[in-house]
């Protein structure tokens, strides 16, 4: 879909640089745009800027320009520590955004601006200026018409000297200086561009990599730096970036038939030359700039306005997340963080504004054991890379409601960074507000000697004096339910804990340990945190994973009105696209949910979300929040826009009848 607009879009730009100066230029040439307005912190800048391009009206102020009703898109061109605030304000205010990349400082703000422009319905492109000039199509159709066979190696390359420039913008901590984000980004974009065409993909994510670089010892950021990725089809990718060392700056393509040679690949105004090995023909295609070269972008943005993001080869959503994933990565494998996002930096809000209260629609139910309420849905927090990728989604949840977080100390076995949440609370000065839950005492360390001094490492890890629920991570039926009883109760003497549960646990133990905590004169459990979803988990996801799903643990909560913790409660995305008796893709969704029954569950809640006008997910998470006993739904997003997409499950009403056609109670 494209669309073809009558009047031309009114431009807007954001901040006077030098970038801005080339955009004011193909706005000023293309017939699909007129410059509007131009905006600076210095009225006079803003003035002569507007004189110097011809802008209609200049502002001495961001927001002015995001306040005049007369533009109807705008050029972000800040540093790159200001695009997430300003893009995020932007699609607040109804503008559709042209961001000058990186699209961000990291791959969690990234996800921030995403969600807000996709709330907002507004147009949002990264703006890669090769990514949409024709060279960059050339290269895709190459490819993905293996001209030169199958592709096994992409060299990419962009770098400069700048020497010793502490001062510039380049070499800034503050202003997200460093080669990596300011032109590494450019052979990042394009490895995973070509890997993903060879694949007949829009893009590639690498499955491996690994990277080498200098840190200046002044500033701190990275002034040269290399890295080896790895795609699906063990296509290699050779990257070098900096901004204190000179480069060739092209693209080299070998294939299993032949290599192509991009002479410019980021100003696409020299030579795509294709080379065969067998009978040593060369074609050689030329580039140049029959238009200026940002009017590329500008009118792509024009062309597909109504479709709220660009087709491939520019940045979609999706490969703007990836990208901003990719160049996380490499600057992780430098151990290199910009001051902001250090957990002792000032890790700001992403929207630039203090962190709102947690009254947003998501519910909170008093919560007996521990004297305060506990939001509905829980937030799973395993896969978070670092504190600046979390803090984003944990600022989100506690902005719509959120207030209680489910951490597990055997999530560092995933290559996680358990205590997150907990740090981050202490960071935004809410632990009081919040609940923290934490896990321990996983196979194969289930036992009760090595319990307390887990809890003792996962306190510090969170940075926290106690948690409000500690957990067991599993059961070990080879160990009498009494020794674990009385070291769980001692972690509430202790203070470490305000109260305790078990996860994965049948009924035949809970209740040995029900009894025996109250013959003892110790507290008993008050939580349990068994897998609980529609679809029914056929096998273990993990072993010792057990569902209280079943007819009988079902009628046994509803009789004991044991608070659950349901984890996998929409079954690991099986109620989406994602499954399909013929997609075997996922091992996860294939191996533990995919039965003959379950898809007539999903047949079922598909039909009635279209009755419902919801999501068939909100389907299946209504029918777990509408049990007889209360229910509190882990859920474990990989995606902002996925905390959103769940909350109308909280409000979906389903009769009983509907909820026992679902579950094929008939």
């Amino acid at each position: 879909m494209s669309s073809t607009n009558p009047s031309p879009l009114r431009w807007g730009i954001l901040a006077c640089g030098k970038i801005a100066r080339k955009l004011a230029e193909a706005v000023n040439e293309s017939p699909t745009a007129t410059l509007a307005a131009v905006a600076s912190r210095s009225p006079d800048k803003a003035e002569a800027f507007a004189k110097e391009t011809g802008a209609a009206r200049a502002h001495g102020s961001y927001e002015a320009l995001l306040d005049d009703p007369e533009v109807d898109a705008v050029y972000i061109a800040t540093p790159h520590p200001f695009h997430a605030e300003w893009a995020i304000k932007a699609a607040q205010a109804g503008k559709h955004i042209l961001c000058e990349k990186p699209a961000t400082l990291n791959r969690g703000q990234a996800e921030a601006v995403i969600e807000a422009v996709q709330v907002n319905n507004v147009f949002f492109l990264e703006a890669f200026m090769y990514r949409c000039h024709p060279q960059a199509a050339k290269l895709v159709e190459l490819v993905r018409d293996k001209a030169i066979g199958e592709l096994r190696v992409i060299e990419a390359s962009f770098a400069f000297d700048q020497g010793p420039n502490f001062e510039g913008r380049l070499q800034s901590n503050a202003l997200g200086g460093g080669g990596i984000l300011d032109v590494g980004c450019y052979p990042v974009s394009m490895a995973r561009l070509l890997a993903g065409a060879a694949q007949d993909k829009p893009f590639a994510e690498p499955l491996e990599l690994k990277g080498v670089g200098h840190l200046d010892e002044t500033t701190g950021v990275d002034t040269w730096a290399s890295a080896v990725a790895r795609f699906d089809g063990d296509i290699i990718a050779r990257l070098s970036t900096g901004v204190r060392l000179r480069e060739d700056n092209v693209v080299r393509l070998f294939g299993s038939a032949g290599k192509i040679t991009v002479t410019s690949p980021w100003f696409s105004y020299g030579d795509v030359i294709v080379e065969t090995y067998d009978d040593r023909e060369k074609t050689v295609m030329t580039f140049g700039h029959d238009v200026h070269l940002y009017r590329h972008q500008v009118e792509a943005l024009a062309r597909h306005l109504e479709d709220g993001e660009a087709p491939s080869p520019a940045m979609s959503h999706a490969d703007t997340l990836g990208n901003m994933r990719t160049l996380d990565w490499w600057r992780r494998e430098l151990n290199f963080a910009y001051e902001e996002e250090k957990e002792k930096g000032s890790l700001p809000v992403v929207h630039g504004q203090p962190l709102r209260s947690g009254d947003g629609p998501i519910p909170k139910i008093d919560y007996a054991p521990l004297g305060r309420p506990v939001s509905q849905l829980v937030l799973g927090t395993v896969g978070f890379p670092d504190l600046a990728h979390g803090a984003a989604f944990f600022d989100a949840f506690f902005e719509q409601g959120g207030n209680c977080f489910d951490d597990a100390s055997v999530y560092r076995r995933f290559n996680a960074n358990p205590g997150l949440c907990g740090r981050w609370m202490e960071k935004r000065g809410v632990r009081e507000q919040c609940v923290l839950i934490d896990k321990g005492a996983h196979t194969p360390w289930c036992y009760p000697q090595p319990m307390t001094q887990e809890v003792e490492i996962s306190l510090e890890k969170h940075q926290t004096a106690y948690f409000d629920i500690y957990m067991m991570h599993r059961d070990n039926p080879e160990v009498p339910v009494g020794e674990f009883v009385d070291v769980l109760h001692g972690l509430i003497e202790k203070g470490y804990a305000r109260s305790y549960g078990l996860s994965n646990w049948s009924i035949e133990r809970l209740e040995a340990a029900i009894t025996y905590a109250k013959d003892k004169g110790l507290q008993p459990p008050t939580s349990l945190s068994n897998n609980f979803s529609l679809a029914r988990m056929v096998t273990p996801v993990w072993a010792g994973c057990i569902s209280a799903s079943t007819p009988d643990f079902r009628a046994w909560l509803a009789d004991t009105q044991l608070p659950l913790f349901a984890w996998s409660s929409q079954a690991r995305g099986f109620f989406t696209d994602r499954s399909a008796p013929d997609n075997l893709s996922d091992r996860w969704l294939s191996n533990n949910w995919y039965s003959d029954d379950n898809f007539e569950r999903k047949r079922r809640a598909y039909e009635l979300a279209q009755k419902k006008d919801v999501l068939p997910i909100n389907i299946a998470l209504a029918w777990v929040l509408q049990q007889p006993f209360p229910v509190f739904p882990l859920i474990g997003p990989q995606h902002l826009s996925e905390i959103r997409t769940s909350l109308p499950g909280l409000t979906v009403d389903l009769t009983e009848e509907e909820s026992c056609w679902l579950n094929l109670e008939e």
